[in-house]
């Protein structure tokens, strides 16, 4: 199980890493030919308005973190975001292009698994702050202090 759990994240990192530089590289240079309809309207909105430099950031950075197994479970929360995005808008808007994120989600699901743990304390139902304790005050010592201050 760990040659494909390691050729999974090679390729997923990989691909996410070079599509995410891509991006931040050409989205300023010329966007894609626009699909007809409203995948259209939708691609031409979301590079006029520069979503797509956030997006391409997010890939690149997950990416690489994914590529280069470094903070890995945080990349692959990040990839389920932006792998959730590209299978609603090939099923809602373009279903012709939904395989390559269909296969990088299979990826992504062959990579996350064997590392389910991590993602547990993500599922708790109600989580409770760990604020950093600080010693409590005596309210005696503390009007003490407070005449002394006066006095």
């Amino acid at each position: 199980m760990k040659i494909p759990f390691t050729a999974a994240r090679l390729f997923l990192g990989l691909a996410f890493t070079a599509a995410g530089l891509a991006g931040l590289i050409f989205v300023f240079l010329t966007p894609p030919p626009a699909p007809p309809g409203l995948a259209g309207t939708f691609q031409q909105v979301f590079f006029q308005s520069h979503w797509a430099v956030l997006v391409n950031g997010v890939e690149f950075v997950a990416g690489a973190a994914v590529l280069f197994n470094r903070y890995l479970p945080l990349g692959l929360v990040l990839l389920a975001a932006v792998l959730t995005n590209i299978l609603t808008f090939h099923l809602t808007m373009n279903l012709s292009g939904i395989i390559p994120g269909a296969i990088l989600s299979v990826l992504w699901f062959v990579v996350a698994l064997p590392l389910r743990a991590h993602f547990a304390p993500l599922l708790v139902k109600s989580a409770q702050p760990a604020f950093a304790s600080r010693p409590r005050i005596d309210e005696s010592l503390a009007v003490q202090r407070l005449e002394r201050v006066q006095a």
